[in-house]
């Protein structure tokens, strides 16, 4: 099977759902002659023109209200962000906006729009631009919220986001657009909601979703050398929340580890938490521990932020603070 960046994935998926619909349009900052701040739009102001790929100022809630008006009135909006951080600026119009006008028109309007866009970390950025508000946005009901760890995931997810009749938040690594990993030739859509268990394991369940996974998945092989054999799970949608498989694997380890790169008040980690404990305590035979973002804004000094992110250390001795105690 071929192998592609994640930046490629995601521009195969908005340019074949594109040649497929007239509809949909992409807008944002330097997304047309400039092939975006990230390169994800590569050639696509060449072969949709400007009208279909359309640079804006730098203005998030201006160009996000024109893009929720465009979704209620028929066409299917892309909008990127050059980062989720910027996305506050809109946030009035995705929140209050696009993700209550279905249900405040008793169902008459749709808003069939993706927003997407770069998110947590990616070196040093400073506090104000190295935030992951998967958790913020996921607590917003009318709103989807993805967030992919890999090309594959990617691409067939993107490409359910574009077909879907609601608002879908999709959040992107920055520090992931360069990864290159193994994407079918074919056409293929991967389901909103559902999660993916990417290795079987008998002794305690590890899981995350975005970039996070590349952490637990090299912990999970840490631990395999001292015996410990993990279930992964990625999660790949934190709204909605495949409930039903973490249930499932914890109900099989007895045991669970969550990582998340956000902080740890109301955060995902938080929400599985308690869903674990409701749903599956009886079989829990230690609590859940999760290993999140430090509790503080983030720094610019390289140590402060090893200190601020979930590591694999991190992990493992989350790990075996569940299995040993």
């Amino acid at each position: 099977m071929r192998e592609i960046q994640f930046r490629e994935a995601l521009n195969e998926a908005m340019c074949e759902e594109m040649r497929k619909d007239e509809n949909i349009i992409l807008l944002g900052e330097e997304v047309a002659e400039y092939n975006g701040a990230y390169k994800v739009s590569k050639g696509m102001l060449d072969e949709f023109g400007d009208k279909r790929v359309i640079d804006t100022p730098i203005a998030e809630n201006g160009f996000t209200g024109i893009a929720v008006g465009a979704a209620m009135n028929g066409l299917r909006p892309i909008v990127e962000y050059m980062t989720w951080n910027f996305s506050l600026v809109a946030i009035d119009q995705i929140v209050n906006n696009a993700a209550k006008m279905c249900n405040m028109s008793g169902g008459q309007l749709n808003i069939p729009m993706v927003f997407r866009g770069g998110t947590g970390s990616a070196g040093q950025l400073g506090a104000t631009h190295s935030q992951d508000f998967s958790n913020w946005y996921a607590n917003c009901p009318g709103l989807k919220v993805i967030q992919p760890s890999n090309p594959k995931d990617a691409k067939g997810l993107l490409k359910a986001a574009i077909r879907d009749n609601d608002p879908v938040l999709f959040m992107e690594s920055e520090q992931m657009y360069g990864d290159k990993g193994e994407v079918p030739e074919g056409e293929y859509i991967i389901p909103i909601g559902v999660a993916e268990v990417t290795k079987e394991g008998t002794d305690v369940t590890i899981a995350g979703f975005g970039k996070m996974m590349k952490l637990v998945k090299t912990a999970a092989k840490e631990l395999t050398k001292e015996g410990i054999d993990a279930e992964v799970i990625d999660l790949r949608s934190v709204r909605p929340i495949d409930y039903d498989t973490i249930i499932t694997s914890v109900k099989k380890t007895n045991r669970m580890v969550f990582v998340e790169e956000s902080w740890p008040l109301g955060c995902i980690a938080s929400e599985i938490t308690f869903k674990v404990q409701k749903d599956a305590f009886d079989y829990l035979d230690a609590p859940v521990v999760r290993v999140t973002g430090a509790d503080v804004p983030m720094s610019f000094s390289p140590p402060l932020i090893e200190a601020y992110l979930p590591n694999v250390e991190k992990i493992v001795k989350a790990v075996k603070q569940v299995m040993y105690k």
